[in-house]
């Protein structure tokens, strides 16, 4: 397995903070690549900080961008960057994921595919340029932040 290079904590107590730092690591993760995992348990922000990055992106307002669940991909159209937002949290093998056309995504000049519960898939940890990793805090609102990646 390919080792990250790159390694920043930061933590949040808000979800405005959450927000700010989807803004601030968007910049990070468009140069870092086009494949990033985010991992995390239910509430732990993970679709919050989604929303942050699409912002920054100009790909669309926070209140457009919710959770694919049900979906499985959300495609935004940034001033510069497609933003892809996926959840594979219902999928189960590797089979199914590979419907999802995530290499087609990745492949496409000036995409940012981001994909939520995408550690439960080898293959995407395996082509991953990014990952996030987010966990509650000792407080309701705090959140903690791993960023890592190559580069």
């Amino acid at each position: 397995m390919r080792e990250w290079t790159r390694e920043k904590k930061l933590k949040t107590r808000s979800v405005n903070g959450t927000l700010a730092l989807g803004e601030m690591v968007s910049e990070i993760l468009v140069k870092a690549g086009k494949l990033v995992i985010l991992r995390g348990d239910l509430g732990a922000g993970k679709t919050t900080l989604v929303k942050g990055i699409a912002s920054a992106l100009g790909a669309a307002e926070e209140e457009d961008v919710v959770s694919p669940t049900f979906t499985l991909v959300h495609a935004f159209q940034g001033r510069k960057v497609r933003l892809y937002h996926l959840d594979v949290y219902r999928l189960e093998t590797e089979r199914e994921l590979a419907t999802l056309g995530i290499e087609e995504m990745v492949e496409e000049p000036g995409s940012l595919v981001v994909v939520e519960w995408g550690e439960k898939f080898p293959s995407l940890v395996e082509a991953a340029d990014a990952e996030v990793a987010m966990a509650l805090g000792e407080v309701e609102s705090e959140r903690l932040l791993e960023l890592k990646w190559r580069g």
